[in-house]
C-alpha cells in the first residue's frame, strides 16, 4: 500500500489508523490476504460522545510504520467487533443503528489502546533502545550551541531525530518512564539547569539563555514548577 510517498507492506494481523487529510494510494498485492476497512465520515460521529473522545486517541497521529501488531487472540476480538458492525448495517438499519454502531467502533478503539500499551511492553529493548538514543540527543543538543540558535529542543525535533512520529514517542515514553515526551524534555533541561547552578558561577539570567530560554523568568518559573525551589535556592544548598 502507498502511503504518502513510501509503501507499507501488511502482514497477517497488522492494524493500522488513519486520519482525515492522510493520503492513502494504489494498494497492490502479490497474494490475496483477508483485509477489512473501515472508513469512518466525521458526520457520523456528530451527537455521539465519540466525537471529542476520539482525539484521545493517539494512534491515529502514528506513522504508518508504527502499526499494531495483533496476536491470534487480538485479532479474533478485533474481528468479532467488525462482524457485529457489518451485521448491523446489513440487517438492522433503525433509529438504533448509530449508537450501536458507534459503541462498537469506540470498544474496537478502546481494544487497540490496550493492545498498544501490550505492544510498548512486548517491544520493550527496542523500546529501551529508542530512549537511550533520545537520551544522548538530549544530552549532545544541551552540550552544544544549539540552545543558542535553536531554543530549546521540541518534541517533534525529538521525535524526527528517532525517525517515529511525535505521538507514538510520547506515549512509548510515557509506557516506560511515566513521563511524555515534552516532559522528559524538560527533565533533561531540568538536569542541565542543575548541573549548570551547581558547577559554575553563571548567573540565572546566563543559564536561561544557555540553555534556549528567551527570558529568564521562564527558566526560574519552569525550574520552580520541576523542583519546588527557585534557581537560587537550589544554588545556596552548593555554597
Amino acid at each position: 500500500m502507498l502511503y504518502g510517498q513510501s509503501y507499507y507492506d501488511f502482514d497477517e494481523g497488522s492494524l493500522m489508523f488513519l486520519a482525515p487529510n492522510q493520503l492513502v494510494g494504489n494498494v497492490v498485492y502479490e497474494e490475496n490476504p483477508e483485509c477489512y476497512i473501515m472508513l469512518l465520515h466525521p458526520d457520523f460521529l456528530l451527537g455521539h460522545s465519540l466525537v471529542q473522545k476520539i482525539k484521545q486517541y493517539h494512534f491515529f497521529n502514528y506513522s504508518i510504520n508504527e502499526a499494531l501488531h495483533l496476536s491470534d487472540a487480538e485479532k479474533r476480538t478485533i474481528l468479532s467487533l467488525f462482524e457485529i458492525i457489518e451485521e448491523e448495517m446489513a440487517n438492522r438499519i433503525d433509529e438504533f443503528s448509530q449508537n450501536v454502531i458507534l459503541s462498537q467502533v469506540e470498544l474496537l478503539l478502546n481494544y487497540s489502546d490496550r493492545f498498544y500499551k501490550r505492544q510498548f511492553i512486548t517491544r520493550k529493548q527496542v523500546n529501551h533502545d529508542l530512549l537511550q538514543k533520545a537520551e544522548l540527543i538530549l544530552d549532545n543538543y544541551f552540550n552544544s550551541e544549539k540552545t543558542l540558535v535553536q531554543g530549546i529542543p521540541t518534541v517533534h525535533y525529538l521525535a524526527e531525530m528517532l525517525n517515529i512520529s511525535a505521538g507514538y514517542l510520547s506515549d512509548l515514553l510515557r509506557s516506560l518512564i511515566g513521563q511524555n515526551a515534552k516532559q522528559y524534555i524538560h527533565y533533561k533541561l531540568i538536569e542541565k539547569a542543575k548541573e549548570k547552578l551547581s558547577t559554575t558561577h553563571l548567573s540565572v539570567s546566563q543559564i536561561a539563555y544557555e540553555l534556549g530560554f528567551e527570558h529568564s523568568q521562564s527558566f526560574s518559573k519552569l525550574f520552580k514548577t520541576k523542583t519546588k525551589q527557585t534557581p537560587l535556592e537550589f544554588r545556596a544548598m552548593f555554597n
